[in-house]
């Protein structure tokens, strides 16, 4: 969850712009724009390996768990709040499968 008191925010804020320029940096010296997806899922592994390795020195299955599903939030929440709203403009744009139509009034018995 995102949603953190206004106080947390403020005090990492600087520090995630700042790693945000470096990586936006990185991934326009190459030639490759999808180079960024590389360089964010290498800063993202190493920020939880190093929270995990300064709070609890040793790894632990807890630890683990809770590093995966924190994680996995975030992509959840990207994709509910980001890629959802687009892929609904791009329905709206360019028209929607005809098959998910058809199981969309299957579904709401909407025939």
């Amino acid at each position: 969850m995102p949603y953190i008191p206004k106080e947390d925010r403020a005090a990492l804020d600087a520090s995630i712009d700042a790693l945000a320029d470096h990586i936006v940096e990185r991934s326009k010296a190459g030639d490759n724009e999808a180079a960024f997806a590389g360089l964010l899922n290498y800063s993202c592994t190493r920020l939880a390996l190093r929270v995990i390795r300064q709070r609890f020195g040793r790894m632990r299955y807890w630890i683990i768990a809770a590093a995966t599903g924190a994680l996995r939030n975030v992509a959840d929440e990207f994709y509910r709040r980001v890629a959802a709203p687009y892929e609904d403009a791009q329905i709206t744009k360019n028209g929607d499968v005809d098959l998910y139509v058809e199981y969309d009034r299957e579904i709401r018995g909407t025939k």
